[in-house]
């Protein structure tokens, strides 16, 4: 699994999960708890979405074409 997105934004997470749902890339999204936690106090702890090696570049991909790639993870490049 690789980090594929990671916000603070809720309307960009939901968005982004959107996308891999009706392009039927499985994901998991990580931090959701702490975030809500801890997000009106920390604003340092962002949600990540995470995506099987097999689905990242198609997954970066969908998201770059719907103007998501400001929160793309770009640091785990191939």
């Amino acid at each position: 699994m690789k980090e594929l997105l990671k916000t603070n934004n809720p309307v960009t997470l939901s968005f982004a999960e959107a996308l891999l749902r009706d392009a039927d890339i499985p994901f998991h999204s990580l931090d959701h708890n702490m975030s809500t936690l801890y997000g009106n106090t920390l604003n340092h702890i962002a949600r990540r979405l995470l995506v099987d090696d097999a689905y990242l570049l198609q997954a970066r991909r969908l998201l770059t074409d719907a103007g998501l790639h400001q929160d793309l993870a770009l640091d785990n490049e191939d």
